[in-house]
């Protein structure tokens, strides 16, 4: 099962029918096919209807526009005989969650098995992440280059063994499969999904064995009457050269080289009648410009320079291009490059997404060509669907509820970043990015309950984010979950940052300062499994 079928499943299921054939197989291949919404946008943009994030309007002239499908068409390829089953947008954890009905005979109504079988395909999506792969503690991950791939041994009411092939590098451990639980989402008792809206607040992660952790508890719900569809277009054209400058002031040397180029060629681009760049960015990758105020690298005397460009028009872009190299002998002393020739111009690709009702999106499966019935979900109002089951934001209730087990604090207190009590895992939703913090010790989560607030974090990042940070709580791993709006500068593809995809947050984060009891800290015993 595999969402291999990009703008074409069909194409791609042909492909497939060839290989068999030329193999003297006699595999059937199933199809999966309605999430392409493109015919619909006019419809939509006169309705008014708008972008989830910033109230955007949608593209005139969009590349493409696919709602995300669930699991249960690919239940029903499976059911009706199919061996390969190709679908086009779907969301990841649905190639899990579809084989997982089709072998436990699983019903649109059993929500809390449908959100177990979501969060088995939600760890399983990045594959090595689960067995290692990003983990904080990565010195302690062993023999990288031949890293195993994760095993799920999934029980019919919902529990799963998380396991990697014996004799592989990587570790199995519960830290590890929390990150990955906390990876890309937002209000862990509302993870929307076609099939069910997950509850995680209360999933239980444990260590069954060195390289066994078992996972249980999900909670599921109806999930609502709209689907939600991704957008892109194009918006003009990009250029980013990079240079590499050497020596005494190398952050400063940089900084000028940067905004020079940009000075001489808006001119040139001025002089040849153009209008004017579309945006700009210069960034000194070794001077940690990504750190804002927290960097610690101003001295640097090894820097990569990267200036980057964008305009409505190609042509303006290939003479920014031209202009790059001569910086090596016009300006700072140490200008060098390590090669490349001219950077590439290249389109600049936007993202949007929406929300739209399901019947827009009739779900159609065909098996070699026969057409196969999809069954019906219950479903419930979108307000309903999103509505919290209890207080999962700020820290109230299930703050006291945790502080109240604290052991008492003794000792002088001292301070510690909070990689010493943590570990911790981001990523990007849209603009937002999402921090998920998860205690090391029992005894550490209500320190840092009091100072990892909202208004903290938000402090934190104040150079990045410009929109609000909202903390959600989950007992059950001992762990809290940020979200911060407005944080990528764009979406993805469209953002000018070195780091598109907010994966360094939670680096950054990780040397965030707390205040904690020395007793506190010295009573912590090192889990043998972590």
């Amino acid at each position: 099962v595999s969402n291999a079928g990009g703008l074409n499943p069909c194409a791609c299921a042909a492909a497939l029918r060839e290989l068999i054939s030329a193999a003297g197989l006699s595999l059937k291949v199933a199809v999966v096919e309605g999430d392409d919404v493109t015919a619909r946008l006019p419809d939509w943009r006169s309705a008014g209807i708008k972008g989830l994030e910033h109230d955007a309007p949608l593209p005139a002239e969009p590349l493409s526009a696919n709602a995300y499908l669930g699991a249960f068409p690919i239940a029903a390829a499976l059911e009706s005989g199919a061996d390969i089953v190709v679908t086009g947008r779907c969301v990841d954890s649905a190639v899990t969650l579809g084989p997982l009905i089709h072998a436990f005979d699983w019903r649109p109504q059993d929500f809390d098995r449908l959100a177990a079988g979501s969060l088995a395909g939600h760890l399983l999506e990045c594959a090595c992440q689960l067995t290692g792969g990003l983990h904080t503690d990565w010195q302690d991950v062993p023999d990288w280059p031949n890293i195993g791939y994760p095993i799920l041994e999934v029980q019919s009411d919902g529990t799963f063994v998380v396991g990697k092939p014996p004799g592989t590098g990587g570790v199995i451990r519960r830290a590890a499969v929390a990150e990955q639980l906390l990876y890309e989402i937002g209000d862990p008792s509302a993870y929307l999904l076609p099939d069910v809206v997950c509850d995680f607040r209360d999933v239980r992660i444990e260590q069954v064995g060195s390289e066994r952790v078992r996972v249980s508890g999900a909670k599921g719900r109806a999930p609502g009457r709209q689907l939600k569809v991704s957008l892109t277009w194009q918006d003009g054209w990009r250029c980013a050269g990079t240079l590499v400058i050497i020596g005494i002031d190398a952050v400063a040397k940089a900084r000028r080289t940067g905004e020079a180029v940009l000075a001489r060629t808006a001119r040139m681009i001025r002089d040849a009648g153009w209008p004017g760049y579309s945006a700009t960015r210069i960034e000194v990758i070794g001077a940690e410009t990504i750190y804002g105020p927290h960097s610690r690298a101003a001295a640097a005397r090894e820097v990569m320079l990267r200036v980057i460009a964008e305009h409505p028009r190609q042509e303006p872009l290939e003479l920014f291009a031209r202009e790059i190299a001569p910086a090596g002998t016009s300006w700072a002393p140490g200008t060098t490059s390590p090669g490349g020739g001219r950077p590439p111009v290249s389109p600049v690709i936007r993202h949007l997404a929406m929300l739209c009702d399901r019947t827009a999106v009739p779900v159609t499966v065909t098996l070699d060509g026969e057409p196969v019935p999809v069954p019906s979900l219950p479903l419930q109002a979108l307000d309903d669907a999103t509505r919290r089951t209890g207080p999962s934001r700020g820290g109230v209730r299930h703050g006291e509820a945790v502080a109240a087990s604290a052991p008492p604090a003794s000792g002088p207190p001292v301070t510690v970043p909070l990689v010493r009590l943590a570990w911790a895992r981001s990523g990007d939703k849209g603009d937002s990015v999402n921090v998920g913090v998860i205690a090391r010790e029992p005894q550490y989560l209500p320190v840092l309950l009091e100072q990892l607030t909202e208004t903290a974090v938000a402090a934190y990042f104040a150079h990045l984010v410009r929109g609000p940070v909202r903390r959600y709580l989950l007992p059950g791993i001992g762990a809290m979950n940020f979200v911060l709006d407005e944080a990528l500068d764009g979406v993805g593809t469209s953002s000018m940052r070195m780091d598109p995809l907010g994966k360094g947050f939670a680096q950054m984060l990780l040397d965030f300062e707390i205040r904690i009891a020395a007793g506190l800290l010295d009573s912590a015993a090192p889990s043998e499994q972590r």
